[in-house]
């Protein structure tokens, strides 16, 4: 009764291919590596009818030390079962009595055959990754594929699909994954359904994305492998999380312009420079707290942006069913010879443009076919038995569209607003040291932007190195110009307040917290080892590389 499977359709690659859901970004980059494989396709593994335990993990260690590979594991089984149950295996119900193997860490391109699927949905990120990587611009989506598949596929022959031992990129946990090949009897991309290839509505923050991979792909001979991919990941769940927060503010304004905005037809962002948004209005302000205990105001000030952030769901829900409502309709059109894309497909800008007055005709005609069935549902018999909430819409007398959206977001809206609300959760690492959100474990309580300190050092890996060449180089940073780069690239403000997002001028107490905040910030770069300061004056206060990268021994 009421909405159909139709009606309820709230997906559209064209604005993200994430089906919010809480997500592990281990599992978005397990799903990413046959995309990066096949250039787009999912892979499609043959394997065994036997689901992958961790004894059967362990059986393979004990059948190799047969041949030499891993002697004395057999002498050592309960050692050997911890080590691949706490630091070799992705798990899910962990530690509980349904706890099952999802996959061996994503250490190596190659460990998506050796996961078991039922546990390894991803919700779209993948996807959502690798579309991202191959728009971005100025030849850089290019560079990036390449030089991921480089790192993460490292020793592979791409020949026979074995792996070469003998790369000395392989560390010792890696060796352990790639000894499991031959669990998987065939591997291949699957072509039962074309990749849609949707360009990202947010192409700047695609751009940023790909720069801050290859920035961080230049440490790849200087740390180790389980250390860079931990960092790859941060890095992903962490730019999964802004594109959708800008996404929130983008995508209501581009209905409320009734297209697309003529800022993003010719976006601005050069991930290259001092200021790389330029003049994007869509860009993003996050206050971030520091987590100073003693400063109570400031963690006031990360809620209330945190608040203003998250309240923008509804509204972005809303511009959601309103876009995918009209590709719906544009997609119609087509098929009756009265609407045709300017490409290959409806961009986002061209369906909105359904909106414009001159369309009202066919907007009502199409809607009409829309709700008068959804509306007929109800009835039992000569009675209607309709919902209050769908019945006051009704009542309003709106038009066929505004009366379809109004209904589906009265009987969809909590549905998705909580399923978003988990996914950003998720992408936002919410209290972990890996992520950017804090929340208390109180029902209900505020949830506040906080800065963990392993996103920090991921952060300030990047923000050490400069482009010089084809490669990038080292050199220290002073304080004050780190938090004017995680202001101007990231959007992450420690030292003042946004101009918009949600606040104004900032007021006295705002300021004396701010610079608490400061100090507190500089204490953290102490504690993860990069801060170094002579004296209180700025310009003796440096964030100094953990590794020294000249163009001599630049890895890329």
């Amino acid at each position: 009764m009421g909405l159909d499977k139709k009606d309820k359709a709230f997906a559209l690659g064209k604005i993200t291919y994430v089906d919010y859901k809480h997500i592990e970004i281990d599992r978005a980059l397990l799903n990413f590596f046959p995309r990066l494989k096949f250039d787009g396709y999912p892979g499609r593994v043959r394997s065994s009818s036997i689901i992958l335990t961790i004894d059967k993990f362990l059986e393979e260690f004990i059948e190799e030390e047969n041949h030499n590979k891993f002697v004395g594991f057999s002498d050592y089984k309960d050692i050997v079962y911890k080590w691949l149950e706490t630091d070799l295996l992705d798990l899910v119900n962990r530690g509980k009595p349904n706890q099952a193997v999802v996959s061996p860490r994503p250490l190596h391109g190659n460990a998506y055959k050796y996961r078991n699927t039922k546990h390894a949905r991803d919700y779209g990120s993948s996807e959502q990754i690798y579309w991202m990587i191959y728009h971005a611009r100025q030849g850089l989506g290019q560079a990036a594929r390449d030089a991921l598949k480089d790192f993460l596929f490292a020793g592979l022959d791409q020949q026979t699909d074995r792996i070469l031992l003998s790369d000395q990129r392989i560390d010792v946990e890696t060796q352990a994954i790639l000894h499991f090949d031959n669990q998987v009897k065939k591997d291949a991309e699957d072509r039962s359904r074309e990749p849609e290839r949707y360009s990202p509505l947010c192409i700047g923050q695609a751009d940023l994305l790909v720069d801050d991979i290859l920035r961080l792909l230049t440490y790849e001979n200087y740390m180790p492998r389980s250390v860079l991919v931990d960092y790859l990941k941060t890095l992903l769940s962490f730019h999964l999380a802004l594109y959708h927060l800008r996404l929130m503010k983008l995508l209501p304004a581009l209905v409320k312009r009734r297209g697309s905005d003529p800022t993003c037809d010719r976006c601005p962002v050069n991930p290259r420079i001092s200021s790389p948004h330029g003049d994007c209005p869509h860009r993003v302000g996050l206050v971030v707290d520091m987590g100073d205990p003693s400063n109570p105001h400031m963690t006031e000030l990360a809620r209330h942006s945190a608040d203003t952030h998250y309240r923008r769901i509804p509204g972005y829900i809303e511009a959601h069913f309103i876009t995918k409502k009209l590709d719906e309709m544009a997609e119609y059109l087509k098929t009756r010879n009265k609407l045709s894309p300017a490409g290959n497909y409806f961009s986002v800008g061209e369906v909105l443009q359904l909106l414009h007055s001159s369309k009202n005709k066919e907007r009502q005609d199409y809607f009409k076919s829309r709700v008068t069935p959804l509306i007929e549902r109800y009835k039992q018999g000569e009675e209607f038995s309709i919902p209050p909430e769908v019945q006051r819409i009704i009542n309003m007398n709106l038009g066929e569209f505004d009366t379809y959206i109004e209904i589906i977001l009265a009987l969809r809206g909590s549905y998705h607003r909580e399923a978003i609300i988990k996914c950003l959760d998720a992408f936002l690492l919410k209290n972990s040291d890996l992520g950017l959100l804090r929340q208390s474990r109180a029902k209900g309580s505020p949830r506040w932007f906080a800065l963990g300190s392993r996103l920090l050092e991921v952060l300030l890996q990047i923000a050490v190195l400069e482009p010089q060449g084809t490669s990038f180089v080292t050199r220290e940073i002073r304080v004050d110009e780190l938090l004017t780069l995680l202001r101007d690239r990231y959007g992450l403000y420690i030292d003042r307040l946004p101009p918009s997002d949600g606040f104004g001028q900032p007021s006295i107490v705002d300021q004396q917290a701010l610079r608490k905040n400061v100090t507190a910030f500089k204490t953290r770069l102490r504690e993860i080892g990069f801060f170094q300061d002579l004296s209180d004056a700025y310009v003796t206060q440096t964030v100094t590389p953990r590794y020294t990268i000249t163009t001599e021994n630049s890895g890329r």
